[in-house]
Order: structure tokens, then sequence, then C-alpha cells
């Protein structure tokens, strides 16, 4: 059974966070408005770059050791004590399990403990809302488009928790994509931040790569074929040459933004939306926020950019989620288990 709280006596006016899906710790403290008091990321990306990827192992082992003094980090950060917080959150999925337990055994800890109620938060939602945290909010309906290293999705937000999904990823994700091609041209992990800069100097015009599905019909994604037409390409080319490996990565990267771009225009004009939001960890790419930029002002509508700081992995975006949840008198029961394939929306087959 979950916890049971008379809120009608609650004078604690603080939300406390935990995010620990893949390989960053981190821990949040906001109020229950969802505005963000405190904030840290415990990074793990030197540890795993010597692997060229994610050991999940070893990532929940460095959750285990950073997760009790991120909590005691932004406590004091928030200037409030555990008897301040009116509720414990954390990702329950989608991700590695072995990271998810840790965080969401402490934050069922500390609400055990503190007797008070604990959400489960899905951490592709808490992508999704949060381009509308700080100004920009409050959440409105709008069109979301969340690209990252495991995920590319159109999502249509008609509220909190009522979402609609309008296409997603058929194969590789855009950061999955980004990150593969980095590593067959022998960039450093992780690889997309390394294109972003190299790209900068390269001519986007280059070479020519496939953009798939970019027929003004779909709003599904694969981004596949473009892995496959830069293996193709490779043997011709001299990486060695500094230009001729910035303009393999501005081609690639020009490919993967006209196609992200373009498919969420076409979601909003489909669902007669003015407001898109852009959200996850590919969406700090440079190149991406400048073409959004542009061709969202022509297509006269409002983009929302979460803050660089709140697009990759991080407990802010997740005590925001939280507290949208928990202003409608939503909780979870402590037996709430995580879930690495944790859907943002359910199909409707699926609902009884």
């Amino acid at each position: 059974m979950g916890v049971v709280v008379n809120r009608e006596l609650r004078t604690e006016n603080y939300l406390l966070a935990l995010e620990s899906s893949c390989d960053e710790t981190a821990a949040a403290v906001c109020d229950l408005a969802g505005n963000l008091k405190a904030s840290r990321i415990a990074s793990q990306i030197e540890i795993h770059r010597q692997y060229g990827g994610v050991v999940p192992e070893v990532a929940s082992r460095n959750h285990i050791l950073h997760v009790r003094s991120l909590v005691e980090e932004v406590l004091a950060e928030a200037g409030i004590t555990l008897k301040d917080v009116a509720a414990f959150a954390a990702t329950s999925g989608p991700g590695l399990v072995s990271s998810l337990l840790i965080g969401t055994s402490m934050a069922k800890a500390l609400a055990v403990a503190e007797g008070k109620p604990f959400l489960a938060v899905n951490h592709m939602e808490g992508h999704l809302l949060s381009p509308f945290m700080g100004s920009n909010g409050p959440v409105r309906p709008c069109v979301g488009l969340i690209v990252s290293g495991g995920h590319t999705m159109l999502v249509h937000v008609k509220s909190i928790g009522q979402y609609e999904l309008l296409g997603r990823t058929r194969d590789d994700a855009a950061g999955e994509a980004f990150d593969k091609v980095a590593k067959m041209i022998g960039l450093p992990y992780p690889g997309g931040p390394e294109i972003d800069k190299l790209a900068a100097k390269g001519d986007p015009t280059a070479l020519d790569f496939p953009r798939s599905f970019l027929d003004g019909k779909s709003l599904e994604f694969s981004f596949s074929g473009l892995k496959t037409a830069v293996l193709y390409e490779l043997p011709r080319l001299d990486l060695k040459n500094e230009q001729t490996l910035a303009d393999v990565c501005a081609s690639v990267q020009a490919a993967i933004v006209e196609v992200l771009v373009e498919k969420l225009v076409l979601a909003a004009q489909r669902t007669k939306n003015r407001t898109v939001a852009v959200s996850g960890g590919v969406s700090c790419n440079r190149g991406l926020r400048a073409a959004l930029k542009a061709r969202c002002e022509k297509a006269g509508l409002e983009l929302l950019l979460a803050e660089p700081a709140l697009c990759t992995d991080n407990a802010g975006m997740i005590a925001f989620a939280a507290a949208q949840r928990f202003k409608l008198g939503q909780s979870s029961p402590l037996e709430a288990e995580v879930d690495p394939n944790l859907p943002l929306v359910v199909p409707r087959a699926s609902i009884a």
C-alpha cells in the first residue's frame, strides 16, 4: 500500500526528485509550483568513455556512490530539510533496470521514512515537459519533439498526462545515429557533441546523405539508412584531412536536422497547434537549434526549447513533471516497479 497522508494538514512546500535512468546520477528540489530551487548531477561520462559506451554494472555502482551525497547537496542548496519536502519522486523508466532501481529505492526509502507520498515519473514525460520550465510555463497544448540518444518521437500534448503519439523512429534514434557515425569516423564518446563542434567548420552540402520519410506525408523517423550511407562513403574519404572530416560531420548533421525540423512543422500543421516544444539531449545541438528557430519563425510557430542544462538527463525535469502530477492529487504506490521499456503513451489496444 502507498503512504497515506492527510494533505489538508501539510505545510511542506517542496518536492525532491531523483534521476538515475542511465549513467547520470541526479537530484533536484523544486517548489510545488514546479520552480526549480536546486539541481545537481554526478556525471559518469569520463568513466564510460574508456569503454566507448555505457556499461550498466558500472553505472549502477556509481549511482550508489553518489545518490546520498547529491540528496544532501540539493537540500542544502535549497536551504531546506527533509521535513520541508511534501513528496519524493524518481524516474521509474525507461532506462537501465540496475540504474533505475537505485534512484527509485532511495526515493521510496525517503518517502517511507518521512511519511510522505512517492511519485514514479516517466523519464520521457520529464523531457516532454521540460521546455515549459521557468518563464515558458505553464504547460499548455503543443506538439512535442523528444530527440535523444535512445528516443526520437513526436507527441501531441493535450494536457498533463494526456498525450498522443504522432510518430517515432522505426530504428535508430537521432542521438544514436550521431553517436554511431561519430564512432565510425573515429570521434570520442559521446559522439553527438563532437559532431556538432566539427560541423560548424564544415560544408553541409559537401555530401548528399539520405533524408528518410521526408515526403510530407509520414511522421515516422528512420536514421539507419543514413548510418549505412556514411559507412559506404567512408572508403573514398580522407578523414585525416580536417576539412573533409568537418564536411562529413556537417553533412550528417544537416541530414538529421532537416528531417527533425520538417516533421515537427508538419506535425504542428496537422494537429493545428501553434506551439512546438523540443527537448532531449540532441536538442542541445547548435545546428538543430538554429534551424528550428528559422523554420518555426517562417511557419509562424511558437518554439519552446528546454534550457541546455535541462536537455540531457537531469532530475530538474523529473521534479517538474512530478510537481505537475502532484498538483493534480496524484501519487504512486510504493510497490510500483521500474520498467526499462516504460511507454510514454499506452497504445489504445492495451487499455482495458
